[in-house]
């Protein structure tokens, strides 16, 4: 099902090292712009933490198999970013006993070591929290906030329709760190969505309108969690999107907000839902000149 072949040590199933593209380095004024990011005072320009979640699939699949696609999550929290084509690798505890409803730590490390992800990855009904929804939130009042300072928790986002489509897809191929068979042909009826595609859908559709209400500043994903309730996103198929923001906060150098994501397909059957964090950079806007 892959063209990777994933080694277990030591009760760590790990990928082999890659070289994930940031395919964004000529969106100026982008955190993935070179000139943007030293600006900012990064090393360059950032590779999209969506894009190390391609590394994962291979690990997924012979972990957990095919029924993670169906009703599994992911979920990272982004802590340090790398640049176009660094080395990295992906790693999963192996689960204790039946993988049925299980829950296991997931990272991303650079080659030198450096922690670039980290997290945790279930499948089924697992007992615990993931990572993301585990995580305590730190809440600010929007008052306290300049760029974000239109936005309040529960604040809704419009539905509406979103479909990956095939001009996305084949792009996203060209450069996919992990190409698998299922985003080619698969089971359940038509090419699955790669998991970088699924923040494609949550964010870059589900999140249009609210995202053009945040102008003049640069951002930056913060972490992420997907989960397949009754996956998984298939290309070409249409989807209800919405989803609601759950809380703001700051941190010494950033504003942000966390949000919650779903897709229903055109019966209403909830497919997916997705948590992020959005980060945005004080030193980018002049707000805070």
């Amino acid at each position: 099902m892959t063209a990777t072949e994933t080694i277990v040590t030591d009760g760590i199933r790990k990928g082999p090292i890659r070289r994930s593209v940031n395919g964004a380095i000529n969106v100026k004024g982008s955190i993935h712009d070179d000139a943007t990011a030293t600006r900012l005072g990064l090393r360059g320009g950032t590779v999209a933490g969506s894009v190390h979640m391609d590394l994962f699939g291979p690990l997924l699949l012979e972990t957990f198999g095919e029924r993670w696609w169906e009703t599994g999550n992911l979920s990272l929290y982004f802590a340090n970013a790398t640049t176009d084509r660094e080395p990295v690798q992906a790693s999963l505890q192996m689960p204790l006993g039946d993988a049925a409803d299980s829950q296991v730590q997931a990272w991303v490390d650079r080659e030198d070591g450096m922690r670039v992800a980290k997290g945790s990855a279930a499948v089924g009904r697992p007992t615990e929290p993931s990572a993301l929804l585990g995580k305590p939130l730190r809440e600010v009042a929007p008052s306290e906030l300049r760029i974000l300072a239109n936005l309040y928790p529960g604040m809704p986002l419009e539905a509406q329709t979103a479909v990956y489509l095939s001009e996305k897809f084949e792009p996203h191929m060209s450069r996919i760190t992990e190409p698998m068979e299922m985003h080619r042909n698969s089971r359940w009826g038509g090419p699955v969505v790669p998991l970088a595609g699924y923040v494609n859908v949550f964010h870059g559709q589900a999140l249009s309108e609210l995202r053009a209400k945040i102008t003049g500043v640069v951002g930056l994903f913060g972490a992420i969690e997907i989960r397949n309730v009754n996956g998984p996103l298939l290309v070409g198929a249409e989807y209800q999107v919405g989803g609601e923001v759950v809380s703001l906060g700051q941190s010494p150098k950033t504003e942000y907000f966390w949000y919650e994501a779903w897709a229903d397909d055109a019966s209403g059957k909830r497919i997916a839902e997705q948590r992020m964090q959005l980060r945005f950079m004080k030193a980018s806007s002049s707000l805070y000149a």
